[in-house]
């Protein structure tokens, strides 16, 4: 066996490891059905930027790019990453804000062969860190400052728990850290990089689950399996190169990329208009200046700006050609209140950075698109709604959603245990939604069945919330629960068993110890409890497990 083969075997392993495939008949299946094209997500770009040269891709603040120079850009990134000796399957931890620079080192990264991990602005060093360490990533890409906070500091502390980190990124400020600012790329303007030896079924990048235990599941998605998500849900939204979309919700969720999203918009040659803050003044004066005519929100905006709007704001709602909501549950008072009072065109949207995705059509009738989260992308999307025992229910019954298709992942990166429990022996993925389907097929989402929290379209898993209460000295269990709030959906609320003698362990003082415990220990801020009660023993199961369901009942009482 030659030196070379041995070295293309070796690669093809790293590409694969960790990876659960498609079985071979369904990769038959998927590209005898059209739906698998063959085209990795950086050729994909390529052929939107020769298609629609011309218009304008990208707006950030004063910065305009078209799809031309947002193409040179990245090949621009790309010959500076591979100088910096990367090469197909490193891995690279990207966490930036709606900016520029998130896609020009994502299309940068996936052109060298390259798996971007797609971290949100609100993860914080024990996350990013386990990213870096699963993945083994050489790189990171972060911002100076975001929102206040400095992500500089994380970056100095991911370097202290990551062996295999070697070089960090910093758009902004990075002078006194020692890290490398953005590159200036232009010398490579005349450079271009070789293709590197992939095909569109390999993994193109990792997405995050919400994670129902513990830290977020790294979810890798293929070239084809991500791109038909993309051109199907285009279509779905009916985008065309006249299509405006404010991009509001972070720009590397899977929401904001794919459904449809920036990707969609680009498959579409339409302009992205980017706004680093989601507030109602500052979008509602995107939306007036560029003549927005799309925008993708989670349920706790669209009230947040209804509630602007009630209060004397121009109703932008009625200017916008579609409002899609989605990211949680919409509450149908809101949804009606969007379309009858405000004049609103309201797409529904239910899906998960693990493949299904749903929509209500734009000529559902009104009730639909009121009180369902839609129908699914593709008729070969699989679904089953089962009750505890995995048996199908009949239509209309709530029971667990299951599901499998040509966009639908079949297994976790590197976590074959987590998989066990996640998927059935035939290829299904539990969601960990309780749902139903009514009799035109639009999903009623009605809960969760795992164990997690949807804080307005932010999941948190409980377990790993309780890991970090329970390091507290004086804290003898903990038991994160969800509570029903009127403008996030959820919230959530730690119930402490505490070890103590004080005669009031319920005081101010010790809740606000408790939170900046979490905050300190390094998650995300939307990970610490909202509330905490503090009582002296913990309800049980008949199978000697905290009884979470008395302990929401409590909250309810």
């Amino acid at each position: 066996m030659s030196e070379q083969t041995l070295s293309e075997q070796k690669l093809e392993q790293k590409l694969w490891d960790g990876i659960v495939q498609y079985p071979p008949e369904f990769v038959e299946k998927y590209i005898a059905q059209g739906y698998w094209l063959g085209q990795t997500l950086s050729e994909f770009f390529i052929e939107c930027a020769d298609k629609y040269a011309e218009n304008t891709a990208l707006i950030c603040a004063d910065r305009h790019f078209s799809y031309r120079e947002l193409q040179n850009r990245i090949d621009e990134f790309a010959v500076y990453l591979t100088k910096k000796g990367y090469q197909i399957g490193d891995s690279v931890v990207i966490q930036l804000p709606n900016i520029a620079e998130f896609f020009i080192a994502y299309f940068a990264a996936l052109r060298i062969g390259m798996r971007p991990v797609m971290s949100l602005p609100a993860h914080r060093h024990a996350e990013v860190s386990h990213f870096i360490n699963q993945t083994q990533a050489k790189l990171y890409i972060c911002a100076d400052k975001f929102m206040g906070f400095d992500y500089r500091k994380l970056a100095q502390e991911c370097q202290t728990r990551c062996n295999s980190l070697t070089q960090v990124i910093v758009v902004g400020d990075a002078a006194t850290t020692g890290f490398d600012t953005w590159p200036e790329t232009a010398q490579y303007q005349q450079q271009r990089v070789v293709s590197p030896a992939l095909t569109a079924r390999h993994v193109a990048f990792f997405q995050l689950s919400g994670g129902s235990t513990g830290t977020p599941k790294l979810i890798p998605r293929t070239h084809d399996d991500y791109l038909y998500s993309v051109r199907a849900s285009a279509d779905i939204c009916e985008l065309n190169q006249h299509t405006k979309m404010l991009m509001v919700l972070p720009v590397a969720h899977n929401f904001s990329l794919s459904s449809a999203g920036s990707l969609g918009l680009f498959y579409a040659g339409g302009t992205l208009v980017l706004s680093r803050d989601p507030s109602a003044s500052t979008c509602f004066a995107l939306i007036q200046q560029h003549k927005i005519s799309h925008v993708a929100l989670v349920p706790a905006l669209a009230a947040t700006w209804a509630e602007a709007v009630q209060k004397g704001a121009d109703n932008i709602f009625a200017q916008l050609e579609v409002l899609q909501v989605g990211g949680a549950r919409l509450a149908d008072a809101l949804a009606r209140q969007l379309i009858e009072h405000y004049q609103c065109r309201l797409q529904q949207v239910f899906g998960m950075a693990e493949g299904l995705v749903n929509y209500t059509r734009y000529n559902d009738d009104i009730e639909q698109i009121i009180s369902t989260q839609g129908s699914r992308i593709s008729a070969d999307d699989e679904i089953k709604v089962v009750d505890d025992e995995d048996q199908e229910l009949a239509q209309g019954e709530v029971g667990h959603l299951l599901t499998r298709g040509p966009y639908t992942i079949r297994g976790y990166y590197n976590a074959p245990e987590h998989n066990r429990n996640a998927f059935t022996v035939d290829g299904f993925y539990r969601t960990g939604d309780l749902v139903r389907i009514n009799a035109a097929g639009n999903i009623i989402v009605e809960g969760r069945s795992k164990d997690q929290i949807n804080r307005g379209g932010e999941k948190i898993a409980t377990e790993e919330v309780e890991q970090v209460l329970n390091q507290h000295p004086q804290v003898i269990q903990s038991a994160l629960v969800s509570m029903p709030d009127a403008m996030l959906g959820e919230k959530s609320c730690a119930y402490i068993q505490w070890r103590t003698d004080e005669a009031d362990p319920s005081s101010t003082r010790l809740m606000m110890q408790l939170r900046q415990y979490v905050q300190n220990y390094g998650l995300a801020t939307y990970k610490i409890p909202d509330r905490i009660e503090f009582v002296a023993d913990m309800p049980y199961t008949a199978l000697g497990k905290i009884d979470k369901k008395a302990l929401r009942q409590r909250l309810v009482a």
